[in-house]
């Protein structure tokens, strides 16, 4: 993913970002967990979202953060991260997932900055995945440094929560701009490893930056070696796949696992094939809540069709 600078489309000021804050919740993403089976129950600042979470087993997904990013697309992400802290909060979930690009350059810094900020999340923990942008500088090293004590070091981690099996994995060590990131024979081998022991009637929960199916292979929006990982996954009734990334709500069925990948809570991104490039889309300030709209999606069992409500921010 580049930033562009030679868009000519209306951008956003710092002023302009901070007027839309009211309107713009920063993309957090409420799932609850019912049955076994994970559904999305739309933004974490929706008040109805909120009653319907009382009582359930619910986690809140956000990704894309990219502290320290600062361009026109918008001038200012700690307010937009703050603002989707905020909805979180009130929807008290259980924990948070982060699906990667913490940061925008992999800087110190940022890293710290980012730890700063998202320590007001109201949450015990925070289960974080790699972006390619949280391994720009010196590969993974700053990531892990950070969020690879409790993993053994590793960017690649399970955890048991409420019967469900999570997976939290890298596909960004090889990130290269327009060509397909790979999970590796390594980690493809724990993965593997991994599952033997859990039971086929347990939910799975995947974790990862780049979407596990090929959403647009021209511009690397995908995993060359996610068959394999799937192949590991298919006996198991209930899998579902959260993805960053591509900063916009996409969802796919195969069987019995169901992808989705979320918004960023930074700058959207093009539509896939709708631009020369992947980066940060410009929009004006007073359109900014409507392309950033949410999708709530009830995730089902087998090959039935996922119920989706779509609805723009503003």
């Amino acid at each position: 993913m580049r930033d562009r600078d030679d868009d000519t489309s209306t951008t956003i000021t710092r002023r302009g970002a901070l007027k839309c804050l009211g309107a713009w919740s920063g993309a957090s993403i409420l799932w609850s967990v019912a049955g076994g089976i994970p559904r999305a129950l739309g933004m974490a600042n929706d008040a109805k979202v909120a009653r319907a979470a009382a009582g359930q087993f619910t986690f809140a997904q956000i990704s894309d953060t990219h502290i320290g990013f600062s361009k026109e697309a918008n001038p200012d992400v700690i307010g937009t991260l703050r603002r989707a802290i905020v909805d979180i909060n009130a929807a008290r979930p259980a924990f948070v997932v982060h699906t990667g690009d913490i940061t925008h350059l992999s800087k110190p810094a940022e890293f710290d900055q980012a730890a700063e900020v998202l320590q007001e999340l109201a949450v015990d923990r925070i289960h974080y995945v790699p972006g390619e942008h949280d391994a720009l500088d010196n590969g993974l090293s700053g990531y892990l440094q950070r969020h690879g004590q409790a993993t053994g070091g590793r960017p690649y981690y399970s955890f048991e929560d409420r019967g469900i099996h999570f997976l939290g994995l890298s596909n960004v060590a090889n990130f290269t701009p327009g060509s397909m990131p790979t999970l590796g024979d390594e980690q493809l081998a724990w993965l593997e490893s991994d599952l033997k022991s859990v039971s086929a009637s347990t939910p799975i929960v995947v974790l990862a930056h780049i979407p596990l199916w090929t959403v647009y292979e021209p511009w690397g929006w995908g995993t060359a070696d996610a068959p394999r990982a799937l192949a590991s996954l298919r006996r198991f009734g209930s899998v579902t796949v959260l993805n960053g990334h591509v900063h916009q709500v996409m969802q796919k069925v195969e069987g019995h696992v169901a992808f989705h990948t979320a918004m960023s809570t930074a700058f959207p991104q093009p539509a896939p094939g709708t631009a020369a490039e992947p980066g940060p889309k410009k929009v004006p300030a007073d359109e900014l809540g409507k392309v950033l709209g949410t999708r709530r999606i009830s995730v089902v069992r087998g090959s039935h069709p996922l119920a989706v409500v779509d609805r723009p921010l503003v």
